[in-house]
């Protein structure tokens, strides 16, 4: 994950969120969908703490413990309670065996190696425990239209006029993106030795509308721009 662009723009991050809540509530929604009973649980690359926080407030889901390499993201978590230790995905020890449930969030986009992070999980989870993948896939509209922001360097292009959201991705956290495909992360889950894969989405409108109103999970990932994989060790 790029670090320094974290750090310097953290408070963006949370600016983002706040200028489309109706997007935010179906992300979150979308994060609880999985959260039944979590146990002991770690929120690996938990940025700000928005969602942990959020969960806490609107779903009485209680996620104290994350992973964040960004210094400026964690700080703002701290404040919001989370105990954090600054790390990787793929290098921080978890431990062994000691989680029920291990989160990742929006983070997957932003990892170099997906597998030895997938493995890391793996390894920390107990017999039985769950990973919780989220991300916008590459294969979605969104990720379309951040590839295509990314290539051009800006929002600000006539190719990208009347059809972006009306508050954009900060350009600075798509530059550091790798989108990858649900399939990708499925075949990764795998490899790393997770089964019984379950699949929900959220934001299965268009980037321009997807704003306009909260969305309610659905099963599968064949249309949503934000999709959640659970497996299971």
């Amino acid at each position: 994950m790029g670090k320094i662009t974290f750090d310097k723009f953290a408070e963006d991050y949370d600016s983002w969120f706040l200028k489309n809540k109706n997007l935010l509530e179906s992300e979150l929604k979308l994060l609880a969908y999985f959260l039944d009973n979590p146990g002991n649980t770690i929120s690996i690359g938990c940025g700000s703490g928005l969602f942990e926080m959020l969960l806490e407030k609107n779903f009485n889901i209680i996620i104290k413990n994350g992973i964040e390499p960004s210094e400026g993201m964690a700080e703002i978590a701290r404040k919001r309670g989370l105990n954090v230790k600054i790390g990787t995905a793929e290098n921080t020890y978890l431990g062994k065996n000691k989680y029920d449930t291990i989160v990742l969030n929006g983070t997957p986009s932003y990892i170099k190696n997906l597998e030895k992070a997938f493995l890391n999980a793996y390894n920390a989870l107990k017999s039985g425990g769950k990973i919780i993948v989220l991300d916008v896939p590459k294969e979605s509209s969104y990720a379309l239209i951040y590839n295509l922001a990314m290539t051009l360097g800006t929002w600000n292009h006539k190719l990208l006029s009347d059809i972006q959201p009306l508050n954009p991705y900060p350009i600075e956290f798509v530059k550091e993106a790798k989108w990858r495909t649900t399939s990708e992360k499925i075949d990764i889950l795998k490899k790393t030795g997770f089964n019984n894969l379950k699949f929900a989405q959220t934001l299965t409108k268009h980037p321009l509308y997807s704003n306009n109103e909260v969305e309610e999970p659905k099963p599968g990932y064949d249309s949503g721009d934000y999709v959640a994989i659970c497996a299971i060790k």
